[in-house]
């Protein structure tokens, strides 16, 4: 029998609510099915292990975190450089911030990663995939720097938003400033 791609994305949004109020160790089959409203049994249709099911909400995770076109349109039109890159990287910290579950989960599925080589696999090829984006994009766009510059503003931004989401320095800081900071630190023009 075919799998409704609707009822896909409702089991995984429901499981991403779980896993951001409760943690992995919260998350089972029995839990999404219930957040979302449905049958015991649904998810384990849709998931048949631990693993799909949380590889599956690492997916939904870089869906739901998609940027806009409408945000991104003025940016690609304007010249690239690091004051452009400065742009492009606040507005993923505040995707990122503005949708503190999706993050927070995020950050639970790379930990149970560490833990469960069967998700290891899974999440790792997602952000690889994501990763991959990045620099296309990062490339395409002309933008100063590299893959490797890419990657440190990846570490950097991770970081950050960690930093903003759990029990951080403990010192009120202007988020926007720092993130300047980090790229301006982290690309230089070429």
């Amino acid at each position: 029998m075919p799998r409704n791609p609707e009822r896909r994305t409702q089991l995984a949004d429901a499981g991403l609510a779980v896993l951001a109020e409760s943690g992995a160790r919260g998350l089972t089959h029995r839990a999404v099915d219930a957040a979302a409203g449905l049958p015991a049994g649904t998810a384990s249709n849709y998931f048949r292990t631990r693993d799909a099911l949380l590889g599956a909400l690492g997916e939904r995770i870089f869906e739901r975190l998609a940027p806009d076109d409408a945000v991104l349109a003025p940016l690609a039109e304007r010249e690239p450089s690091v004051e452009l890159v400065v742009d492009y990287v606040h507005y993923i910290v505040e995707r990122l911030l503005k949708r503190p579950e999706l993050s927070l989960a995020l950050f639970e599925l790379r930990l149970e990663a560490a833990r469960r080589p069967g998700l290891n696999e899974i999440l790792s090829r997602t952000l690889q995939q994501g990763f991959d984006t990045d620099v296309s994009f990062h490339v395409q766009a002309g933008l100063p720097g590299d893959a490797e510059e890419v990657r440190l503003l990846h570490f950097a931004i991770e970081g950050l938003v960690l930093d903003q989401l759990t029990p951080g320095t403990g010192r009120r800081y202007d988020v926007d400033a720092v993130t300047a900071r980090l790229v301006r630190r982290l690309v230089r023009e070429d």
